[in-house]
């Protein structure tokens, strides 16, 4: 129970930012009014997709620089639980952009940069399934990993600041820092940040122990 206390904190922190989510205060902001509370879902889950972005390439680095196969099915599963945060992150901005800009896709530099992150970590997959082996597969993947991090950087990161953007923050738009956000909105959006990373932390943490038990079966 003692190594496993981490477990415990994210639904802790889900009792109280899921209800505050949904009645907390918020702020009254032209368009945007009620659905700002989207705050919670949407951009949470794509810090959350970044952080765990950054822990895959990481772990694609030390398998480069160790050889440690246990480094490159961390990498994967870390990558597979992200691109489950992508989807939902794009899933919940389509509604939230139907809502305020009145179409669920518009042509905007962060949301195409977006589309084609999924997609460039959508061929890792793929990259991975069209090789046997084992150490090869490995070593292209953390390569390829590294290279699409880089890419994720430019498009989401870089060009939607020096292109018009809709997104705030981005293209002149002033962002939500800069907003009189509500008092009680910012804890529980940095709260829902840590909670929704720890609950991916852990569901890649499933799927690495899965991944690790297989290989040993078909090793034995």
């Amino acid at each position: 129970m003692k190594k496993n206390w981490w477990k415990l904190l994210p639904v802790l922190l889900m009792v109280y930012a899921i209800p505050m989510s949904f009645a907390g205060e918020v702020s009254v902001q032209t368009i945007l009014h009620e659905t700002i509370r989207n705050l919670y879902f949407h951009v949470t889950m794509w810090f959350s997709m970044f952080i765990l972005f950054i822990v895959s390439m990481v772990n694609a680095i030390m398998f480069l620089h160790t050889g440690n196969l246990i480094f490159d099915v961390r990498s994967e599963m870390y990558i597979r639980t992200s691109l489950l945060f992508g989807f939902i992150g794009i899933f919940t901005g389509m509604i939230w952009a139907n809502f305020t800009w009145g179409a669920p896709w518009v042509n905007d530099p962060q949301l195409n940069g977006a589309a084609i992150t999924i997609l460039s970590y959508l061929a890792y997959l793929i990259l991975r399934s069209s090789l046997n082996d084992v150490q090869k597969k490995a070593r292209l993947a953390a390569v390829y990993n590294i290279f699409a991090f880089t890419l994720m950087f430019v498009l989401i990161g870089i060009m939607p600041r020096i292109n018009d953007s809709l997104h705030p923050g981005k293209g002149g738009n002033p962002g939500f820092g800069s907003y009189d956000l509500a008092p009680a909105m910012r804890p529980v959006f940095y709260i829902s940040i840590l909670a929704w990373t720890l609950v991916g932390v852990w569901i890649a943490q499933i799927q690495i122990k899965i991944k690790s038990i297989s290989q040993k079966i078909k090793s034995a």
